[in-house]
């Protein structure tokens, strides 16, 4: 429980109202409950949900939708405040992380204030740096190097063998994987993630970088610093993904491709050429057969000079 005041120390926010109003959690708008924080983003129709013992975290643009009486912290960016709020009401569970069954090889090595979950197995070689938290079921494979301040969601695969195989005589010959994965600082990485380790060199995952779940990410792939990437996205070998990409949810991006920094990747996007120049992309066609959609492909590409054609024709008339 937290007072007004001090609240808005934190989030280095201007105070309209009671400074010592106590806050005990952070609700949505539209909860009546007294004593907690909601934050607000646009314009509504506040007098439908108002509460004089509730405080608000809002913009400096919305202070008119409030009336006078209103406990306000006015801050520059309220996205940006929440989430620091978050942070401060996080409910910290006694025994989340009990370190039932942890494996750690004699060889490896873990910095201060790491939490570990149930059924942790960390392989030879690995290194974790300082405050690292690592959930249930979680495996780090051998060799990993893992950076401070890096969160890893439970039942992630760290390290695993990548997909990379050889067909000989209608036999399917596994190419061992031999590098490693490398983690930066200020990583997280959400739940039921597998990071394939390097087939030589290693696989990088840059400082500042967000993995949502289920991500697949495979051998040799480089993740450049503070890129996001949403939920059951496949990224495969050898791909070089460029500095603050955002790509949404189910994108596919084959092998050895590169990008630009600062590019957006559409939601269920597949990526299979080369993105040179920042900004927003989006690739997606209904699934036919590979002869029917290189004549389809062939027409899309000439649309343009088709339409341009039709309405020089159309202007003749």
């Amino acid at each position: 429980m937290m007072e007004l005041k001090d609240l808005g120390e934190l989030l280095e926010a201007q105070i309209k109202g009671n400074p010592f109003l106590k806050i005990i959690r952070v609700s949505s708008y539209a909860d009546n409950s007294n004593n907690s924080i909601s934050y607000v983003e646009k314009k509504i129709d506040i007098k439908k949900f108002f509460l004089d013992q509730k405080a608000y975290l809002i913009s400096s643009d919305l202070v008119d939708i409030f009336p006078e009486n209103a406990n306000l912290l006015i801050v520059d960016n309220v996205r940006f405040s929440f989430a620091k709020l978050t942070s401060i009401y996080k409910k910290h569970i006694p025994n989340l992380y009990p370190s039932v069954n942890l494996s750690v090889a004699e060889n490896s090595s873990y910095g201060d204030n790491c939490l570990f979950g149930n059924n942790v197995t960390i392989e030879d070689n690995v290194s974790i740096g300082n405050n690292v938290l690592i959930g249930h079921n979680v495996t780090i494979s051998q060799g990993v190097i893992i950076g401070n301040c890096v969160s890893i969601g439970p039942g992630t695969n760290i390290g695993t063998e990548g997909f990379g195989n050889v067909l000989i005589k209608d036999k399917w010959t596994h190419i061992h994987h031999l590098g490693s994965v490398i983690i930066k600082d200020n990583v997280s990485i959400g739940s039921n993630c597998t990071i394939d380790r390097g087939t030589i060199d290693n696989t990088v995952i840059n400082q500042g970088v967000i993995l949502d779940n289920q991500i697949h990410i495979a051998h040799n792939v480089i993740i450049g610093e503070n890129t996001a990437i949403a939920a059951n996205t496949g990224i495969a070998g050898s791909c070089n993904i460029g500095k603050r990409n955002m790509i949404g949810g189910m994108v596919g991006i084959v092998d050895h491709i590169k990008t630009a920094d600062d590019v957006i990747i559409s939601a269920t996007s597949t990526v299979n050429k080369e993105i040179k120049e920042p900004g927003t992309y989006t690739g997606f066609m209904p699934i036919v057969k590979h002869s029917r959609w290189k004549r389809i492909a062939l027409w899309i590409a000439k649309l343009d000079k088709i339409a341009k054609f039709l309405n020089l024709k159309k202007s003749k008339l």
